[in-house]
């Protein structure tokens, strides 16, 4: 099993990357009910693991940043997912 997802918050971040293109720093503030710091701590733990990318831009003339699910993610996502019916069926 995979100790980086067993996070409630890690666990939402992932869920909500895997079904959207992209997504700012807002948007899964808003999606997760975390506090700012907490939200910042999970996702430089998923970027560490290489399970999402993190890209800083300008929109409008003002910093943003974006997030997106990578491939390795997706698979540890699934992973984790199927690990868990696998147990549940057992």
């Amino acid at each position: 099993m995979d100790k980086i997802l067993f996070n409630i918050i890690r666990l939402k971040i992932m869920s909500t990357l895997i079904s959207v293109d992209t997504c700012d720093f807002n948007y899964l503030l808003k999606v997760t009910q975390s506090t700012k710091g907490n939200l910042s701590t999970q996702l430089k733990k998923l970027g560490e693991a290489k399970y999402i990318n993190v890209k800083k831009c300008f929109e409008n003339n003002y910093p943003k940043t974006r997030y997106k699910i990578t491939s390795k993610g997706i698979r540890l996502f699934e992973k984790f997912f199927s690990d868990i019916q696998i147990l549940k069926d057992n």
